[in-house]
């Protein structure tokens, strides 16, 4: 690779940091051809891209980001073969893994970067698969407002027959 690939791999990496909120540092060196293709397939299918990328230039990427992206915390991840799993959805890679991996013993997680929180280990694929994602706490939070509104509606509606049963049936008595 020469130094101006390099410079434009770093370039595009940054770019890609700076633009996207969740990430896996993944490690899926022992896999064969087909279990690679099989895996990449799958990450296409689930709109998760995944880059196999030198650590040294993702870490010269990751040093040129501002600190509070808390990118430091990933270097020791940063060891042996490295794929990046770059996706929109902060759930849906380690679902991924958990379903690659009932058939495969990798790929193996190495970290996660969710939005400046970093996950260290391959015993972190239930904790970061059980996230809910923006939309789904979005939706729980619209529920749980709608539920009181909903409550005194349905009251004041039953409410309501019931007032208009009983003065129907103290006309019928007073006629």
């Amino acid at each position: 690779m020469t130094k101006a690939e390099k410079t434009a791999t770093i370039e595009d990496l940054k770019e890609k940091l700076n633009n996207i909120q969740f990430f896996y540092l993944t490690d899926s060196s022992t896999l064969s051809v087909a279990q690679i293709n099989k895996f990449r397939r799958m990450c296409y299918e689930r709109g998760i891209e995944m880059r196999v990328v030198k650590n040294t230039l993702v870490k010269k990427a990751m040093e040129e980001a501002p600190e509070e992206k808390n990118y430091a915390a990933l270097y020791e991840a940063l060891k042996g073969p490295t794929a990046i799993l770059f996706t929109d959805t902060a759930n849906a890679p380690a679902k991924l893994l958990k379903v690659f991996r009932e058939d495969n013993e990798k790929p193996v997680l190495k970290a996660a970067y969710i939005d400046t929180d970093v996950f260290l280990g391959d015993d972190q694929i239930n904790t970061l698969a059980t996230l809910k994602s923006k939309e789904d706490l979005i939706g729980e939070i619209i529920a749980l407002l709608q539920s009181p509104a909903k409550n005194v509606v349905g009251a004041l509606k039953s409410g309501g027959q019931k007032l208009s049963g009983i003065l129907k049936t103290l006309e019928a008595r007073a006629e």
